[in-house]
């Protein structure tokens, strides 16, 4: 008798493979470490949404194709409603794990949907491609796969010019009958471990004299000679109140060293080609597709600690003061506007020339440029509410304790929660700022969109300043 799994099982059976995965100096099985299965756990119940009756339609969409119900990530989108589906769907992911998990597949899965759906204009550049993608956009589709994007080189010497370092960059060293052969590091590779499959390309423009180091693969994870180098865990050794996030939500950043990894022809999207390498980076379906989850997910997290701030705040009596509610109305107010960036970028959504329906993007990378900013203002805003009092929190329990629980009750209650609930708060506000978690979702938000000065720089430098021109010059011609 054989025993159905939910998707949830069956992605997380697909993990026990031969995966090197790397942690504390030793080689680890996911499926069986500790620092793990908290992500796990959170990640299968995330799949499993596709299974629930109750959030079937929210999450997922018929797809003729499979025969089955998938993900919205993969959803091509062909009219202003299936935008909004697919946001739904990010809605939900999102506030499930209060935006504090970023790359949970809906990113890559958009990724994805962006150069299937317009995979006609790379046939210029090359004639495989358009079939590789959409035979790995269905696999991927049908197998309900995690997928995760790397496409930084480790600093080793970033003085140097682009391919000057051998070590430094990935490259092709060797091509056979059944793929290309690649050596090299990636990084930052956040949720590898997690992963079925790995997109890899170069974020920069590589020059033309350096083919072998343009191109685009997608290496599964399990592949001999790949290594994935764990950053130290930061999960909580077990699900507690102290550790709320800590324990859920670690999704783990990785180094990648490729040690002469062969991947096979059908999975080498494109090689030796710097252009289409670059056009592809540069695609605006994936782009637009891919950061519309990631706006959405900045709001649920913007969201998530202006509650935490503001429960802070009413507990410790001082959300009266003129200061702290500007400080309040301050975090409120980037909410806000990142909310009516979203409705902005979806209300103003257009087909592209193939009729795919993108959300504007103009809308979508102001939110992205502006929450690199807007978290570490609200991290510090936090902090200034709650001061000393995130550092008096008492560790364990003391519930039971005949002499020390009444003096907790007595001196460690709120407003208006007892001693207990108002050390769980604090204990929250702490994993989500002060905790190794907290730290690294700090340093996260400022640079996971790559460097800021230049994004912003990027707005500028593309926006159509012959519009603004043309507003200043009938001031400069009047007599």
């Amino acid at each position: 008798m054989s025993i159905t799994m939910s998707r949830g099982q069956a992605y997380i059976h697909r993990l026990n493979d031969e995966r090197n995965v790397w942690l504390d100096g030793k080689r680890v099985r996911v499926t069986e470490h500790p620092a793990f299965q908290g992500t796990l756990q959170t990640i299968e119940n995330l799949f499993d949404l596709v299974d629930d009756p109750d959030t079937r339609e929210t999450v997922a969409y018929w797809d003729e194709q499979t025969g089955s119900y998938v993900h919205q990530a993969f959803r091509v989108p062909h009219a202003s409603q299936d935008v909004s589906s697919r946001a739904a769907a990010f809605r939900l992911w999102s506030d499930r794990t209060y935006g504090v998990m970023s790359r949970l597949s809906d990113y890559a899965r958009s990724r994805v949907v962006g150069w299937y759906a317009t995979r006609q204009d790379m046939v210029r550049h090359d004639p495989m491609y358009a079939d590789k993608i959409a035979a790995y956009y269905q696999e991927a589709k049908r197998k309900d796969a995690f997928l995760t994007i790397v496409q930084r080189d480790p600093q080793i010497n970033r003085s140097l010019p682009v391919g000057e370092d051998e070590d430094a960059m990935l490259r092709i060293v060797k091509t056979n009958s059944e793929g290309i052969i690649v050596r090299g590091a990636k990084m930052v590779a956040t949720a590898a471990p997690y992963a079925d499959d790995i997109i890899a390309y170069p974020i920069q423009r590589i020059p033309g004299h350096l083919p072998e180091l343009a191109h685009m693969v997608i290496v599964a994870v399990g592949s001999p000679g790949l290594h994935l180098i764990c950053r130290e865990s930061f999960a909580a050794p077990q699900l507690d109140a102290a550790h709320p996030l800590s324990a859920r939500y670690d999704e783990m950043d990785a180094v990648l060293f490729f040690d002469d990894v062969l991947v096979p022809w059908e999975r080498v999207l494109l090689h030796n080609n710097p252009e289409a390498v670059w056009q592809v980076r540069c695609n605006a379906a994936s782009s637009s597709l891919a950061y519309h989850q990631s706006i959405i997910r900045l709001h649920s997290k913007l969201e998530f600690i202006t509650a935490v701030t503001a429960a802070i705040a009413q507990e410790i009596g001082v959300d009266s003061f003129l200061n702290v509610q500007e400080q309040l109305g301050e975090m409120i107010s980037q909410m806000q506007t990142i909310e009516g960036l979203i409705v902005a970028s979806e209300a103003q959504a257009q087909p592209d020339a193939h009729g795919n329906w993108l959300p504007s993007f103009k809308y979508i990378e102001t939110a992205r440029n502006l929450g690199s900013r807007y978290y570490p203002r609200a991290v510090e805003i936090l902090k200034t509410i709650a001061a000393g009092g995130l550092i008096q929190i008492p560790s364990g329990s003391f519930d039971l304790d005949e002499t020390v629980g009444p003096l907790m009750a007595k001196y460690l209650g709120g407003v208006t929660l007892q001693a207990p609930e108002k050390i769980r708060l604090f204990q929250l506000a702490w994993d989500l700022t002060g905790s190794a978690l907290g730290a690294r979702h700090d340093l996260y938000e400022r640079y996971y969109a790559g460097d800021p000065v230049r994004n912003r720089a990027g707005q500028y430098i593309q926006y159509d300043k012959e519009s603004l021109n043309k507003k200043v010059e009938p001031w400069l011609h009047m007599k």
